[in-house]
C-alpha cells in the first residue's frame, strides 16, 4: 500500500506531485515493504520506466556518468563549484525524488535529504521515497512525525515551496 503526506499541509498538493504518487501507485505491488526488502536502487529499477514518462531524469546507475548532479554552488567564471546528487530531477517543476530503503529513519538520511534540497539551486520541491515498515519500525510515520514538528513549530523557514513523502 502506498501512503503519502505532502507538507505544508495547509496546501493542496500540486498535481506534477500526484503524477510521481500514481508512479508509486501503479508499482505498489512490486515495491511494498511489507512483503520485500528491496535496496532504494532496486526500488529505483521499478519506478524508472513511470518517473520517466512524467519527465523525470532519473539515476542509471552509481557511475558517475549516470548520476544527477543538482549544482549547489557556483564558483568563478560561472564554473559548478558544489553540487549533490539527487535519484531524480524534475527540471521542469524544480523538484528533486530521493528513494530510500532502509537507513531512512535509521541513519536519518531523511534529514540529510531535506538539507541537500534546500540549499540546491533552483529546487522548490522535494519528494522522500521510505518504507512503510523496516524491520518493526514504521518508518513512514516516523517522518511524517518529524515533518509535522517541523511545519507545527513554525521556528525553522525553509526555502522549499513543498515536500512529498511518499511510504511504500
Amino acid at each position: 500500500m502506498i501512503n503519502w503526506q505532502y507538507f505544508p499541509k495547509s496546501d493542496k498538493i500540486p498535481s506534477h506531485l500526484k503524477e510521481v504518487v500514481e508512479v508509486f501507485e501503479n508499482e505498489a505491488e512490486k515495491i511494498d515493504s511489507e512483503n520485500y526488502q528491496f535496496s532504494s536502487d532496486e526500488v529505483l529499477s521499478y519506478l524508472r520506466s513511470g518517473l520517466e514518462s512524467i519527465n523525470y531524469e532519473v539515476e542509471r546507475s552509481k557511475k558517475r556518468v549516470d548520476k544527477i548532479q543538482v549544482p549547489v554552488l557556483f564558483g568563478r567564471n560561472g564554473k559548478l563549484d558544489k553540487y549533490f546528487e539527487a535519484d531524480g530531477l524534475n527540471e521542469e517543476f524544480k523538484t528533486v525524488l530521493e528513494v530510500e530503503a532502509g537507513r531512512a529513519v535509521a541513519n536519518y538520511q531523511f534529514l540529510k535529504d531535506l538539507f541537500q534540497a534546500s540549499v540546491m539551486h533552483d529546487i522548490e520541491y522535494l519528494v522522500i521515497a521510505v518504507r512503510n515498515i523496516y524491520k518493526s519500525g514504521k518508518d513512514f510515520e516516523k517522518v511524517i512525525s518529524f515533518l509535522n514538528t517541523l511545519y507545527t513549530s513554525d521556528r525553522l523557514k525553509l526555502p522549499l515551496s513543498g515536500i512529498l513523502i511518499i511510504g511504500y
